[in-house]
């Protein structure tokens, strides 16, 4: 998620920062590299330009060019005008009024609705609320059973919806069916087409005046760029929206419809979609995606993906073997299927303060086909090998490899991982290591050779 970005940005700070004392020069200097790197990023032209004079204004103020560290006080601006740009705060959904709540969905074909129907529904389960998942598109073949499909994995009712009704009738008879049954929030799945055109607008017209929804938020494809401006303001100017969902974020290195579309449309960004899985939505906080973009890290939001998907019982138990030296392969497993419930590792990099500024961390994080294989590794393995990794002789290892679909030189790359983590454990147990610079070792002796 912005890599390209942050980096052109990075590089950028790194100059200023090497000066000891900033120049009107310098600054525009820096200015110049910025919109160049926003440009690149996609980011509509005018919102680039009303950007880079806001900070301009700011950064060549007494303030900044008499500070002990103007390069640090020029970085600040920046951080305090991106969270501006990204809406300044976090807008949740609106769920007052009368029950049921409706949300309406809306979007281009291929934008993602449908799935980030079930992550909306999913999302507002934990959150104590009881969704209704409605399709009313009947034009895209399968797409109402692709909602019901994913509706029964996740254990969330769906309307039985029949493309023999109008998308109208159906919503009528979903709302009615809700108010039996003591929903609290439908969240309706609407048609998209290739390009927007009369016919879908007057179709979601009709439905809001059905409806009367509290929410009608417009999904759209980061990765599209400027064009998701473009798209945003024709719904917003024709059926009127009350926000976004920004999905494909995670495939999204560039960031132009992310900083974009609130300042054009002045509609908040209320989601953002960061992965296929159910649980891959997040809330919109400008702060967070700011400090990402200029990788402070995130630190908020992965102390709340842990507090939501790990058990910390295990987490306790964990801590009581390493304190005990009884870390064994079977523990290191768990501990990565554990981990891998807070995203990618990637994901989770980004998210701790200064950890993508190590290149030898970055270099080592493992892809997640790695980390499949290192799973299925550990579980051709019988329980005494897992225990005592030690007595995994060539025809065990052979065995293993067999056994998980891979080769031995993959089993010997685990083992050899395997052991040096055990050992740079216990220095950091002992107190022998010390500093940042060596979570780029821990990360190499836990993945380093796997490729």
């Amino acid at each position: 998620m912005f890599e390209n970005l942050s980096e052109r940005l990075n590089n950028v700070f790194k100059r200023l920062k090497g000066y000891g004392k900033l120049t009107e020069e310098h600054v525009n200097e820096g200015l110049r590299e910025v919109r160049l790197a926003l440009l690149e990023a996609d980011v509509n032209f005018k919102v680039v330009k009303e950007f880079i004079n806001r900070i301009k204004e700011r950064a060549v103020g007494q303030e900044v060019m008499e500070s002990l560290t103007p390069g640090q006080q020029v970085i600040k601006i920046v951080h305090e005008e991106l969270i501006k740009l990204l809406g300044g705060y976090q807008t949740s959904l609106n769920l007052a009024g009368k029950q049921p709540v409706v949300i309406i969905l809306a979007g281009l074909q291929g934008s993602g609705k449908t799935t980030t129907c079930a992550k909306l529904a999913l999302f507002l389960r934990k959150k104590g609320r009881k969704p209704y998942l409605v399709s009313v598109d009947i034009y895209r073949p399968n797409a109402i059973d692709q909602l019901k499909t994913l509706g029964k994995s996740l254990g969330i009712d769906v309307f039985p919806s029949e493309t023999s009704l109008k998308p109208a009738e159906m919503l009528r008879s979903a709302i009615n069916k809700a108010m039996v049954n003591d929903f609290d929030t439908i969240i309706v799945d609407t048609a998209g087409r290739l390009q927007i055109d009369e016919n879908l607008m007057q179709e979601l017209k009709d439905l809001k005046e059905i409806a009367e929804p509290q929410e009608v938020l417009l999904v759209v494809d980061s990765m599209t760029g400027q064009e998701a401006v473009n798209i945003a303001k024709k719904f917003d100017e024709t059926i009127g929206i009350t926000g976004f969902v920004l999905s494909k974020m995670e495939g999204d290195s560039r960031g132009g419809a992310a900083l974009s579309i609130q300042y054009v449309t002045e509609k908040p960004i209320k989601f953002v979609g960061v992965g296929e899985k159910a649980d891959a939505l997040e809330q919109f906080y400008p702060e967070r995606i700011a400090n990402r973009i200029l990788q402070m890290g995130d630190v908020l939001t992965l102390i709340e993906k842990a507090q939501a998907n790990l058990d910390p019982e295990k987490a306790l138990e964990l801590q009581e073997k390493l304190k005990k030296d009884e870390f064994s392969l079977g523990d290191f497993k768990e501990h990565l299927i554990q981990i891998r419930k807070l995203g990618s590792m990637e994901q989770i990099i980004s998210m701790i303060p200064g950890f993508n500024k190590i290149k030898q961390v970055k270099d080592m994080l493992p892809k997640e086909k790695e980390l499949t294989q290192i799973v299925a590794i550990i579980d051709s393995m019988t329980l005494l090998e897992r225990r005592q990794h030690a007595i995994i002789n060539a025809s065990r290892k052979k065995r293993i490899a067999t056994g998980s679909g891979t080769t031995v030189q993959d089993v010997n790359k685990l083992l050899k991982n395997y052991t040096e983590m055990e050992r740079m454990m216990k220095k950091m147990k002992q107190g022998k290591m010390k500093g940042m610079k060596n979570i780029g070792n821990l990360a190499k002796g836990m993945f380093g050779n796997l490729q």
